[in-house]
């Protein structure tokens, strides 16, 4: 795809902030494409996710990183580790928080975090459509005090209001040039890793606060056949009740999981998809080095 480099833009953006402000919500809006799971549960995204917007004007290169966060085991090290390194990797920072006068240890530490990097760091306030208007302009002003962002955007990312803004607002801050991917391509994650994303979200979604972040999915068969994909995916929990609460009932909670993750499995490779869920324990997986690269969590890159 040739573009005119003269006036085309290309370049990288991360998304960063606290545990569960909306960060994988905005970038999928952004996209227009479910990629990165969404829960209640915070610290959600494990992996750092790429993926791409690309428009006549320019192209962007979204990294969703994991929140910024105290880290309680290796898996939140490796985490927050990842978060932290992609500020000095890209062109623009957006640092997205919820709409509040009150700035917490939490946000301290991120703001220490940015004043470090010499990247232009672009304030998204989201969630403004459970605040009244005139509220905004007081969130404003509280961000505004503690440093001085290139710019400041209000949005909802679960309405969609002010994302144009914001698409703007991130082609100022990036370089003139070739776009880095073909304008169809929406994300370079492996379709294995984002199906078990997904049936990881449906997993969160259904045990609720039963099992609060022990579990990991990985795929151990995809089979193409005409119309249909066979997959067979593992949900690896940490210990041997979670199991039980896993299963279910007569294996209830299994099939439900299954049937949740089923209709967005079929969107994404756009065919029937025949799922198998297993589970299996392996004990205290999120400190162990070994099983944490087996899940794919830590990536030479950021090694």
């Amino acid at each position: 795809m040739e573009k005119e480099s003269s006036n085309y833009k290309s370049g990288f953006a991360t998304l960063i902030g606290r545990p569960n402000v909306g960060k994988s919500t905005l970038m999928n809006c952004l996209i227009g494409q479910k990629i990165a799971i969404t829960s209640n549960k915070p610290q959600t995204t494990r992996n750092r996710i790429q993926t791409v917007y690309t428009s006549e004007e320019g192209q962007i290169v979204f990294l969703d990183t994991p929140g910024i966060h105290k880290a309680k085991n290796k898996l939140g090290n490796y985490m927050v580790g990842v978060a932290e390194r992609t500020l000095s990797e890209v062109d623009v920072v957006l640092w997205l928080v919820e709409p509040t006068t009150y700035i917490g240890a939490g946000e301290q530490h991120i703001i220490e975090q940015l004043q470090k990097t010499k990247t232009p760091v672009i304030l998204v306030i989201n969630k403004i459509d459970t605040v009244k208007k005139e509220e905004i302009l007081l969130f404003i002003d509280t961000y505004r005090k503690q440093m001085d962002f290139a710019e400041i955007v209000p949005v909802s990312a679960l309405k969609g209001d002010g994302t144009d803004d914001l698409l703007s607002c991130i082609m100022k801050y990036l370089p003139f040039g070739q776009p880095f991917y073909d304008e169809d391509t929406v994300t370079d994650q492996p379709v294995r890793q984002i199906v078990a994303e997904l049936i990881r979200e449906k997993a969160l979604k259904c045990l609720e606060d039963e099992i609060p972040h022990g579990i990991a999915v990985t795929i151990e068969s995809m089979n193409y056949r005409k119309r249909i994909v066979d997959i067979e995916a593992t949900i690896i929990c940490e210990r041997d009740s979670h199991k039980g609460i896993i299963i279910g009932r007569q294996g209830q909670m299994l099939k439900k999981i299954g049937s949740l993750a089923r209709p967005d499995i079929e969107d994404l490779v756009d065919r029937q998809v025949n799922l198998k869920l297993w589970v299996k324990v392996k004990k205290d997986w999120r400190d162990s080095d070994f099983l944490l690269k087996n899940f794919g969590y830590n990536k030479r890159e950021t090694e």
